[in-house]
């Protein structure tokens, strides 16, 4: 794949879809191919801290959108909101869907990494008919038990502190130098996020031990015609590359890349 050379001015902007508030990053021209960009979960995420390279340097092949997820960042946060992973991952899918109805795309690439990979693979199952390639990064939804680092940061707000953000985050990559010095910054950052009323609810929420995961079965996976992209790193503490086998062994037309020396953040 061709990139552009110089990252692409980020433009955001607040958009109102089905009583809902999603704010939106884009990048790229909006007449070339629509890409929606699907973060992955965890505390102080957002839609730039896990895509803001890739959508700057993708500029201008594509019309890269990437939302702040409902319930998460400067996007609504419902109140009440839909108890646990599965109830919410449908909500999270059908107002992406209508988001695609007021910005005039009938038709998109998905990318989504671990939470986004199963809100993908939920809007691709609802809406086949609007998603034209998939690409699945360290996508939750596989039959699997949690990890213990998962464990660790779906229980982050039992001990919501700088020292554990710095704990946490490079549990995500396989190398820390990745961080490149700059693991106090980010994890200050992350931290200020998922220190507000809103998203430590959000959070909850979602991980409500009291809703239904997220599994997909084989069956329904075999009914995704598109093609499809499964990238996982093999060093993945979160979601473990077992998920990345058994998306593509029951996708039908899904290519599967491991990638070595890597763990959660491949987009890395």
């Amino acid at each position: 794949m061709t990139t552009s050379t110089a990252p692409s001015p980020i433009t955001a902007r607040d958009v109102e879809v089905a009583g809902h508030r999603l704010h939106l990053n884009e990048t790229g021209d909006p007449s070339a191919p629509a890409i929606l960009w699907l973060h992955g979960s965890g505390p102080g995420v957002t839609a730039l801290t896990n895509w803001q390279a890739l959508i700057t340097r993708l500029a201008p092949r594509f019309h890269n959108l990437a939302p702040d997820v409902l319930g998460f960042g400067e996007s609504a946060h419902p109140d009440p909101a839909p108890a646990g992973m599965a109830a919410y991952t449908a909500v999270r899918a059908r107002v992406l869907l209508d988001l695609l109805d007021v910005l005039g795309l009938q038709r998109v690439h998905l990318v989504g990494n671990s939470m986004g990979g199963m809100i993908a693979l939920r809007m691709v199952l609802d809406a086949p008919e609007r998603v034209d390639r998939l690409v699945l990064m360290g996508s939750g939804g596989a039959p699997l038990a949690p990890t213990p680092d998962l464990l660790r940061m779906i229980r982050f707000y039992e001990d919501p502190t700088g020292a554990a953000m710095r704990e946490l985050l490079p549990r995500f990559v396989h190398d820390p130098a990745l961080f490149a010095g700059r693991l106090e910054e980010i994890a200050a950052t992350r931290l200020a996020t998922a220190s507000r009323p809103e998203v430590r609810r959000s959070h909850l929420a979602t991980f409500d031990p009291a809703g239904e995961p997220v599994r997909y079965t084989p069956e329904e996976l075999a009914r995704i015609e598109q093609q499809a992209l499964v990238v996982h790193g093999r060093e993945d503490r979160f979601i473990p590359v077992h998920a990345g086998y058994f998306l593509a062994e029951h996708i039908r037309n899904a290519q599967l890349h491991v990638l070595p020396n890597t763990g959660h953040w491949a987009q890395l």
